[in-house]
């Protein structure tokens, strides 16, 4: 009788510490601040462990961030802040492993012309364990150029350091083409102009090779999204 009593007393400790255990695991959904959305979800390995990590791009939506614009472009502005959140994955669930707070919102009270720049195809991907942020720059007034940017992250030295910057711009009126991609771990720079996006333009364009002036050790957190400046 004694030893069904211990068996019985020790399955219902296991399972009371398998019940904990699936507490005690974080969900990345705790990361989220009340009155915050998930605007975009992105999953991979980042840091090589087979895990399934999370990146995350939330948007507040306090309704007084949502102000009127008498110019021109949209009649209203949505100024509510996005932050972009990486979340690396283990046996007791999720951790914040960085953050950044300089992400464009949808609207902009400088240039109301200006559409999302997160609005244009994927703002964010994970792939072959990196990290990508994609902006999209497009004004229905005020400039013929649309513009995208691309930037690139890996995890090392327990950070996500930029490997990678990419930029292209198209101008609508008269198909002119450049772009400029960066790589920080070469410091080599690849310029290509003078080409054409028209189909009946046959325009070679032109590629020339640099190197970057000085190193850069740019971690995520570092990044300022809307005011990057130039790499040199």
């Amino acid at each position: 009788m004694k030893n069904k009593i211990d068996l019985v007393l020790f399955c219902a400790l296991t399972t009371c510490s398998t019940l904990a255990c699936a507490n005690n695991t974080t969900p990345y959904q705790s990361f989220i601040p009340k009155n915050w959305k998930v605007l975009s979800q992105a999953q991979g390995d980042l840091n090589g462990d087979r895990q399934t990590d999370v990146a995350l791009i939330i948007e507040n939506t306090d309704p007084k961030n949502i102000v009127t614009n008498d110019r021109l472009g949209n009649p209203q502005l949505n100024l509510n802040q996005r932050k972009l959140l990486i979340l690396l994955k283990s046996p007791q669930g999720y951790r914040l492993a960085a953050s950044n707070s300089t992400l464009p919102s949808e609207g902009d009270q400088e240039s109301p012309c200006l559409a999302d720049p997160l609005g244009e195809g994927n703002p964010h991907t994970i792939k072959n364990g990196l990290v990508q942020i994609n902006l999209h720059y497009w004004l229905s007034c005020g400039s013929w150029y649309v513009s995208n940017h691309v930037f690139t992250f890996r995890y090392q030295n327990q950070s996500f350091q930029l490997i990678g910057y990419d930029v292209n711009d198209f101008h609508r009126a008269s198909g002119e083409t450049n772009a400029k991609s960066i790589n920080f771990l070469t410091g080599k720079i690849k310029k290509t102009t003078g080409g054409n996006g028209f189909e009946d333009q046959k325009q070679t364009a032109q590629v020339s090779w640099s190197k970057l002036k000085q190193k850069y050790a740019l971690t995520l957190e570092r990044i300022d999204f809307k005011n990057y400046g130039e790499y040199e």
